[in-house]
Order: structure tokens, then C-alpha cells, then sequence
């Protein structure tokens, strides 16, 4: 058995005495549960989840050395292509700094283990990602948010954050698993849908998905989610889960768990989950993911949104000004795919504007606070389900933080969302790329390295999409010219 405190975590400074201790208990606790492999995962920039699957008795050389992966995965847009060039001999990050596809190396989390129910002879631990070296990647998702979460913490404030996560499950009639079907990225599986018609919170819908909500339910309890609802949304073979409040780390875990538990445990039943924000489907509709927050005294654990005799409390005023000062660059991280933007629609329940109400379902920021309520909270509709959810929280926090060190105030709230003259959310992921390009908040808070980051990643993404030719244009000129 290695000796973490002779490892190459600890010679590095990564882990200390605590996390040793939890690490011994870890190979403990594998060993009472009979796992026989456990699954070393990290967060990727696109919110997913890449690792190995060691055996057990590897585990305690993986606690004490760390897992390494080829750093390229980093680097990598949603289609899998590396869209850094990670062959020369600066790849953007600093000469010989992730180039060659070198190394990184995963540092075992070993509080985030998880037994898999679906797969009960494995398990999952999450990792934070470095370079070999030990320094710091400045995009890493858990570093963005633990950096996010420090700056809150000067402010003696935590965030907590209850989620309400839309998807879509089909039913597959063809997987697309042929030699012709793969690419970069492969062909999509075809699909149908388990139920027709709009019918939010249909009693005779979740009867006839019960057996599949059941399952994913049970499922992310035992997992330790602190599942609240199991809901049928509004569209076909749409639905939600919402999640008790809990502080944005270990919600920002949560939701990186969730959307691969569901895929994964559908996928074995012959069924194809999404969170795509708008599957292009006959009659589908979009789906969001919002997220509801408060802040809370570290030192006496109050809610400082609820208010005393008035709508906003001072603090959750301040707040709401820095998320809208801040909306329009914050939109490349909590809506990150060209198809994001095909949600922001009026008079579909998502929002389009940049703007605030009250207990207004309509507009993006929806206050709900009532004096003396230790509840109140603010809902942010902007989000899809596509996104990373540590770069979301790090955006609400950055945002909220430069309201109340700015000490700004809100305009007045909204009555009528989709009519009111404010400021329209960007329309496309192009125009969320200008504006993070053209914003200071993020290269400030988060450094000059993750704001280029992002914007090539995205970039990428968004160049490619220009250069397909779609459908649509098939369809409009090549009968006409």
C-alpha cells in the first residue's frame, strides 16, 4: 500500500494531513462495499465528466500519486477536436504549458465517493485537475468556483443554491452505432417520444413514466442528492428535478453527477436522456435550468436576502444589480452552446431581456422574498441544463459580489417581461463571445488566461456552426436559385 504522506500529492503540496486521513478511511470504506473498481472523474470545460476505472487495489497508489490524463482534454470543444495547439510549442498557456498532450494529474476528492446503483461494483471519485507540476489551471472548473468562492468568503458570505434541472428522455428506435455514423462529432441517435402534448403537471403523464421517474429518483438519492420533486415539465417527454438547497460546491458536484447518472442509467434501459436546451424534434420545447440562491452570514448563518418591511433586502438589492450589470458577458459561461440561444424566446416561460420582477415567471431575474420568510431567495431563468454548473455558480457569484462592492441599485422592477424597454439577452453564442470579449468582470476576477480560454473554446464552437450548411438553407434556395 502506498504511503500518501511519501506520495507525489503530498511532495507537491496538494494534499494535507485531513485529506490523508479521508483517504485511508476511503480504501476502508471500498473495501466494505465490495467495490472492484472505482472510476477517477474530473469536470471537463463543457461541464463533463472524463477519468479511469482502477481497479481496487490500485486505489491507494491513485490517493497517493494522484491519476494522470492527457492534459488535451482540457482543450477540447464539444465535438472532441483540440482546438489549441497543443503541437507547438506554446499552446496559448506559457511555453511547454500543456503542449505535446502531456499530463495533467487528477487529485482524488475522496469525500465526493459515490457506489454506483446502476453499477453497484463501482464507484465514483471526483477529482481536481492540475498541471504535472502541481500549479494551478486557471480554467479548471472546481478552481473557477473554489476562486469564486474565496472572494465571498472576504465578504464573511456563502452562496447556497437549490436547483431546478429540465431534460428531455426518448425513446430510441435507432442508436446510430455504424462505422458511417461516427465523426467529429458522431451522428445523433434517432429518437421518439414517451408521451405527446403539453401537459405541465399532468397526473396521467408521470403515471406513465412513473416506472423511469421512480428509478432516476431512487437512484440519486442513494446517491446522496437531496432530491426535493420529480416533476413532468411542459413539453413531450420533458421533465424536471429539483434539489433542496445546498451550498454551490456541493451543488456544483450534484449537477455534474445528475445529468451523467440519468444518461447513463436511461442509456441501459434503451433510452436516450438529454440536456440539450432545445433538441431540434418535431413539437419539442426548451428546456431550463433554474437556479435559485441566496447568501448566508458564515458567521451566524442568516439569510441576508430576506427583507425587513421592504421587497429586496439591501444586500439581495445589490445582488440583483451586479447579476444584471453583468448578464450579457455572463452568458458564454450559463449558456455556452449555439443552441442555448434558441430559448430565449418571449411568452415561452424563458426569458429575453435583461431585466428583474417579482414572483414573475417571465423575467430573467424572479425575486422571491417576503419579510421575516428565512427562504428568500432569487431565481435566475437564464440558465440552461447544457451549462457548467461551476462556471455558473462562479458567474453568479462574480456578478452578485461587483453589485455589493459597487454598492449599485437595480432599476425598478418589471410588470410585463416580454413588452418591457430594456436590454435584450444576446441572441446567438456569437454574440455571447462579443460580449464576454468586450466585458472586464471575468478577466479580472478570474485572470487574463481563463477569459482567452474561454473565448478560443467558444469560438471554435461558434466557427464551426457558421461553416455547416443547414438544413434550412437547403430548404430555402436550392429549388429557388
Amino acid at each position: 500500500m502506498s504511503d500518501p504522506k511519501g506520495g507525489t500529492l503530498a511532495r507537491l503540496g496538494l494534499i494535507d494531513a485531513e485529506a490523508e486521513r479521508a483517504g485511508r478511511d476511503l480504501i476502508q470504506r471500498i473495501a466494505a462495499d465490495g467495490v472492484e473498481t472505482v472510476r477517477f472523474v474530473f469536470v471537463d470545460p463543457h461541464g463533463l465528466l472524463h477519468g479511469k476505472a482502477l481497479v481496487a487495489d490500485a486505489v491507494p497508489s491513485a490517493l497517493a500519486n494522484g491519476v494522470t490524463a492527457p492534459s488535451s482534454l482540457m482543450l477540447k470543444d464539444t465535438s472532441g477536436r483540440t482546438v489549441f495547439p497543443v503541437w507547438t510549442g506554446d499552446a496559448g498557456f506559457g511555453a511547454g504549458v500543456m503542449t505535446g498532450a502531456g499530463d495533467l494529474l487528477m487529485v482524488p476528492d475522496a469525500d465526493s465517493y459515490r457506489v454506483l446503483p446502476w453499477a453497484p461494483h463501482a464507484a465514483w471519485v471526483l477529482c481536481d485537475v492540475v498541471q504535472a507540476d502541481g500549479a494551478a489551471i486557471p480554467f479548471a472548473p472546481r478552481t473557477v468556483l473554489r476562486t469564486a468562492l474565496d472572494r465571498l468568503a472576504v465578504q464573511d458570505l456563502g452562496l447556497i443554491v437549490g436547483l431546478e434541472v429540465e431534460f428531455h428522455v426518448f425513446r430510441m428506435t435507432d442508436d446510430a452505432l455504424r462505422h458511417e455514423a461516427g465523426g467529429m462529432p458522431p451522428a445523433p441517435p434517432q429518437t421518439a417520444p414517451l408521451n405527446h402534448g403539453y401537459h405541465l403537471l399532468s397526473e396521467a403523464s408521470h403515471g406513465a413514466a412513473e416506472d423511469l421517474l421512480d428509478t432516476l429518483r431512487r437512484t440519486a438519492q442513494e446517491m446522496g442528492m437531496p432530491v426535493r420533486s420529480v416533476e413532468v415539465e411542459f413539453g413531450p417527454s420533458q421533465f424536471e428535478v429539483t434539489f433542496d438547497p445546498a451550498p454551490a460546491a456541493q451543488h456544483a458536484d450534484t449537477m455534474v453527477m445528475f445529468r451523467t447518472m440519468v444518461k447513463q442509467v436511461c442509456a441501459r434501459r434503451g433510452l436516450h436522456a438529454t440536456f440539450m436546451c432545445r433538441p431540434a424534434v418535431p413539437h419539442g420545447a426548451a428546456s431550463g435550468w433554474h437556479v435559485h440562491q441566496s447568501l448566508v452570514d458564515r458567521r451566524t448563518g442568516a439569510n441576508r436576502f430576506t427583507p425587513d418591511g421592504q421587497d429586496l433586502s439591501p444586500t439581495a438589492s445589490e445582488w440583483v444589480a451586479g447579476l444584471l450589470a453583468h448578464s450579457g458577458e455572463s452568458c458564454l459561461l450559463t449558456n455556452p452552446t449555439v443552441n442555448s440561444y434558441r430559448r430565449f424566446q418571449p411568452h415561452q416561460l424563458a426569458p429575453d431581456r435583461i431585466q428583474w420582477g417579482r414572483n414573475n415567471r417571465g423575467a430573467m431575474l424572479r425575486a422571491l422574498t417576503r419579510e421575516g420568510d428565512p427562504a428568500s431567495r432569487l431565481e435566475n431563468r437564464a440558465p440552461d441544463p447544457s451549462a457548467n454548473p461551476y462556471y455558473v455558480f462562479a458567474a453568479q457569484i462574480l456578478s452578485g459580489l461587483s453589485g455589493i462592492e459597487g454598492g449599485l441599485t437595480p432599476p425598478a422592477p418589471i410588470e410585463m417581461p416580454y413588452a418591457a424597454d430594456t436590454e435584450a439577452l444576446p441572441t446567438s453564442l456569437g454574440a455571447a463571445i462579443m460580449a464576454f470579449t468586450e466585458g472586464s468582470l471575468y478577466s479580472g476576477a478570474l485572470g487574463e488566461g481563463f477569459h482567452r480560454f474561454m473565448v478560443q473554446l467558444k469560438q471554435a464552437e461558434w466557427d464551426r456552426y457558421l461553416c455547416d450548411l443547414s438544413t434550412w438553407e437547403q430548404r430555402e434556395y436550392f429549388g429557388v436559385f
